[in-house]
């Protein structure tokens, strides 16, 4: 009997000692598990399981019926924000995850920022050569730059605001545009100006950088770190920022999570400057803890090569959803001319 209850005493204690992860796959979450992921369960001793999962509905549905196996998943802002008004996520505890020194704006209610990114349009240099598309009305000038080209299809971030700036929209009257259903609908319609040179709407960051990385199409928009990843894999791959979009993606901790409390204490530990100084080794996203380009990790010609909110022109739609229970939309103060 004292064995048996000793051995059940160290299961339950090994199984308070664990944590799984979620995330999109891909280089994304190769470099995520490199930089984050394993140097923070390392230096908490924890045993840590990692998962590629589809986004917040496998969240909905674990929480749903009741099944929750995520203690921590990687997030769009957008989605988080949403999920969070749903009862899908639980609140950040601040009291234990520290934000005083990340970028307004880049952690909410329900979710931390972990990095930032950049949508933007990328083109086969076989095709353009160096010299390619510079602004999102090259994208669509199809007569200029002929060839095929690729666009999100399964979401609208990153989707709305190339489309108005195609259209002569400028650059600070984006959004202001977007607040109406007209605005909206306008930049749906120019989507559909380019539909018949779209060769495929794809829905994933692996699936944009391989449509690049094959020569399967000639342009595509998409996130810069896949784009980067392309063309160091061989591929004859250039992108620009003129035009980019900032976003920030995010961690967040499922309602019910069997490991709650150990989950936060991880957020916690991986959004430490220490740790996100890490992550441009492996792909060009900017840290969100802004300690992180202090402690002489970061080079600036490193830098100089991140996205950062404070120097990118435009933040992505997605970024509009506040991490409120409202779920209200709101700019975040990165526009600039």
């Amino acid at each position: 009997m004292i064995l048996a209850a000793t051995l059940l005493a160290s299961t339950a204690m090994a199984q308070e000692n664990e944590l799984t992860v979620a995330s999109w796959g891909g280089s994304f979450q190769d470099a995520e598990s490199k930089a984050l992921f394993e140097p923070a369960a390392e230096a908490m001793g924890i045993d840590l399981t990692q998962e590629t999962y589809s986004g917040m509905s496998d969240v909905r549905l674990q929480v749903q019926t009741g099944q929750v196996t995520f203690d921590l998943v990687a997030s769009g802002t957008g989605s988080a924000a949403r999920a969070g008004a749903e009862g899908l996520l639980e609140p950040i505890d601040y009291d234990v995850v520290d934000v005083s020194n990340f970028l307004e704006g880049t952690y909410s209610e329900y979710c931390v920022g972990s990095d930032v990114f950049s949508t933007t349009y990328a083109w086969n240099t076989d095709t353009y050569g160096e010299d390619g598309p510079n602004s999102w009305a090259d994208f669509w000038d199809t007569e200029k730059f002929p060839g095929s080209r690729a666009y999100r299809g399964n979401s609208v971030a990153g989707a709305l605001e190339p489309a108005l700036m195609a259209d002569g929209v400028a650059l600070e009257d984006v959004y202001s545009v977007l607040d109406s259903e007209e605005g909206i609908e306008r930049a749906i319609e120019k989507v559909r100006e380019l539909k018949p040179h779209i060769e495929v709407f794809w829905s994933s960051g692996a699936q944009q950088a391989q449509l690049m990385k094959d020569g399967e199409v000639d342009m595509s928009t998409g996130w810069n770190g896949r784009f980067d990843t392309a063309a160091r894999d061989g591929g004859k791959v250039a992108y620009s920022f003129n035009q980019g979009l900032a976003d920030v993606d995010c961690f967040a901790i499922p309602k019910g999570a069997p490991h709650k409390d150990l989950a936060m204490k991880f957020l916690a530990e991986i959004s430490k400057p220490e740790y996100q100084d890490d992550l441009p080794k492996y792909i060009p996203y900017g840290p969100t803890n802004m300690l992180a380009y202090e402690t002489g990790e970061i080079s600036p010609e490193v830098a100089a090569m991140l996205p950062h909110l404070r120097k990118m022109q435009l933040c992505s739609f997605r970024s509009l959803l506040s991490g409120t229970s409202s779920g209200k939309r709101r700019r975040m103060k990165c526009i600039r001319k």
